[in-house]
């Protein structure tokens, strides 16, 4: 099965880092904000009212097989991700999905000699074949079914214990109050510690939250696509909760490492979306436009300006870039190293809201699992 079937069968592309996370693709030498002379992160943020992370953090969704489906090399990505502890990373991303099964297998054999000085969290809801890994069709958020795979989560990942476990999708099947019950379940044991949700609709958020606090939100937010900014933030600072961007490179685009004259490899996602289609993506670069001639300014990369800009939104933002490249690895938690004054920022602003994005951001097939309600659940 190529990747465009898996796609069918999941209805869904590659369900990534909440769906696609993506490191920096552009190429070079990695630029002097990779890291502090402890070569470590200087900051550290909060999710909820007590998850402490690492500002930036690391999604590994690529890790088993790239946007272009080639297959990394498995001992470098252990040392991507083991460099990135030792710069400081304390929050490292995955899901059942990814492989599936593989990334959290890769997570875990990487950071075995440190788990207790991180923060792994990993998403379970899609349908997936606990015994044979199997993608079947639509979404599972069961409690029963949730259980079981949390299990197969704790060995994969080679822990006791899961700091941060999402609902990848709202299941429109199961109330979110059964879901939750069976989180509660699972942090009584110890064997989850926070949860959180993915790409959800409002008032699942709402109705969840009165059960048990949420943690945080993963959902897609970057440059290039900022939807989360009409309800899901202002959600999120109203009721405490965490936000962590997936894709918070817009999918390599704000790197730079995408232009007019790129063509994507069959199983690609990224030729599904049409804000990447000939006849958009000339509008679209407008924005790399800006991103570059920042970069001049701040004597930084584009994907450190794109992920600057993130972390100066709230103190509560922490994206999560993927990557399987060492350079592009250290160049984006440089990011945090870049501060905006308050006249650069709003110039900056002003600059980028005059670019307008052209197409959409998900193929159809893949956006209707995003912003979903749970059913209300029968008395």
């Amino acid at each position: 099965m190529d990747r465009r079937d898996i796609l069918k069968t999941l209805g869904l592309a590659t369900v990534g880092n909440a769906l696609l996370p993506f490191g920096n693709l552009a190429k070079g030498a990695t630029s002097d904000f990779s890291a502090n002379e402890n070569g470590s992160l200087p900051s550290r943020r909060k999710l909820g009212k007590s998850l402490e992370v690492s500002s930036i953090g690391l999604g590994v969704q690529n890790m088993s097989r790239t946007y272009q489906t080639t297959i990394p090399n498995r001992k470098e990505m252990h040392r991507i991700i083991q460099k990135a502890f030792d710069n400081g990373v304390t929050l490292f991303d995955t899901a059942e999905a990814y492989g599936p099964f593989e990334c959290e297998k890769i997570l875990g054999e990487a950071t075995s000699s440190f788990r207790d000085k991180i923060v792994i969290e990993t998403k379970y809801g899609w349908n997936i074949g606990q015994e044979t890994g199997k993608r079947l069709p639509g979404l599972n958020s069961k409690p029963e079914h949730i259980k079981i795979v949390v299990e197969g989560m704790l060995k994969r990942l080679k822990t006791d214990r899961i700091d941060l476990l999402y609902q990848h999708r709202v299941d429109p099947k199961v109330p979110i109050e059964d879901v939750v019950g069976a989180i509660q379940d699972l942090i009584k044991e110890g064997k989850v510690l926070h949860y959180g949700l993915s790409e959800p609709g409002v008032e699942t958020v709402r109705r969840a939250h009165k059960i048990h606090p949420v943690t945080a939100i993963q959902n897609e937010y970057s440059l290039l696509w900022r939807g989360p900014e009409k309800k899901i933030i202002p959600l999120c600072e109203e009721l405490g909760i965490g936000f962590v961007p997936w894709s918070p490179l817009g999918v390599g685009f704000l790197t730079g490492a995408i232009d007019e004259n790129t063509r994507f490899a069959q199983g690609d996602i990224r030729g599904n979306e049409t804000r990447f289609s000939p006849e958009n993506i000339q509008q679209n670069l407008k924005l790399v436009k800006v991103l570059k001639d920042w970069s001049v300014k701040k004597e930084a990369t584009p994907a450190q300006i794109s992920l600057a800009w993130l972390l100066h939104q709230k103190p509560w933002i922490v994206p999560i870039p993927g990557t399987t490249q060492m350079s592009n690895m250290l160049d984006n938690i440089g990011a945090d190293r870049i501060k905006f004054t308050n006249a650069e920022f709003k110039e900056f602003n002003t600059t980028i809201d005059a670019v307008k994005i052209a197409g959409e951001r998900l193929p159809p097939f893949v956006q209707q699992f995003s912003d979903v309600e749970a059913p209300v659940k029968k008395k």
